[in-house]
């Protein structure tokens, strides 16, 4: 059976051949574009299909509008797919203040407000399932995207605590994780202004390894799409998906070292609870 998605950040990347491949199986796509026209194509071939809003996940009110409007529309949305989303390029202390508001408020904010403006609808309903596109850096940290990260992990733990007040009315998460992936996130990159100092630092690693193709980038786009609309067709797919080798060799990394680090200071960790008292 068809279902209706909606989708924003849909110009192009991962939304872009989110939206291409769901309407070629023959689903129904409220897709949202940051610049009007940006689908055009698309809706020369799939018509009645694909209905296009443009919209900047910065502005709340527009996002309920947006929101309001695609339920009105259709009457029922069964999977809402949170992926608009860029990345700031620079160390922590090289980034400035707007640089940092915008990708707070793009990434972050805006992914939070999509998700508290369909919650209403999705109970109405009975339920739905919200798809939250964040990525290997939800759980691991590069130098040099330090703010990103940033954003990636907040957008997590909000995703993980509404998940669980939400499961009472139908209403699931599925949050995926690509490692780099052949897309355009490279091209459209924030670039922060770079301090000499952090040159010969592991962000200026980084930095050199993504100007001279170092950066080892094996995830391809068509495949994550495609394993991203087969868990999101899954009957009770798992709250985190990780897509990409490089994404499972990474987070299996750094999950393995945190679990050694904690167990390492059970001791003086359990020193911090209240002394029980043996009743005599």
């Amino acid at each position: 059976m068809a279902k209706t998605w909606f989708i924003t950040g849909t110009s192009t990347g991962l939304g872009r051949l989110l939206t291409e491949q769901l309407l070629e199986r023959g689903d129904r796509v409220i897709a949202t574009v940051r610049k009007p026209g940006a689908l055009d194509a698309l809706q020369a071939i799939y018509g009645d299909q694909l209905h296009s809003i443009t919209l900047d996940v910065t502005d709340t009110p527009a996002i309920r509008a947006a929101v309001a409007g695609a339920f009105a529309k259709m009457g029922r949305i069964d999977v809402v797919v949170s992926n608009a989303g860029y990345g700031l390029f620079g160390a922590g202390e090289e980034s400035s203040d707007e640089q940092i508001d915008r990708q707070i408020a793009t990434n972050l904010v805006g992914s939070i407000q999509l998700i508290r403006a369909v919650l209403p609808y999705l109970r109405g309903q009975g339920g739905g399932r919200i798809v939250q596109v964040s990525s290997e850096g939800g759980q691991i940290a590069y130098p040099n995207f330090s703010l990103y990260h940033a954003t990636k992990w907040g957008i997590e733990g909000f995703v993980e605590s509404v998940a669980q007040e939400v499961a009472p009315f139908g209403i699931d998460f599925l949050i995926v994780e690509p490692g780099p992936t052949s897309t355009e996130f490279g091209a459209g990159l924030d670039h922060a202004t770079p301090l000499p100092c952090y040159e010969k630092t592991p962000a200026g690693e980084v930095r050199r390894a993504m100007a001279s193709g170092d950066f080892a980038i094996k995830g391809d786009a068509v495949n994550t799409v495609r394993a991203m609309i087969t868990a999101a067709d899954a009957v009770s797919p798992p709250l985190r998906l990780a897509l990409g080798s490089t994404a499972y060799a990474s987070i299996s990394q750094a999950l393995t070292e945190r679990l050694r680090v904690l167990e390492a200071q059970k001791q003086v960790t359990f020193s911090a609870d209240k002394e029980v008292r043996q009743a005599t």
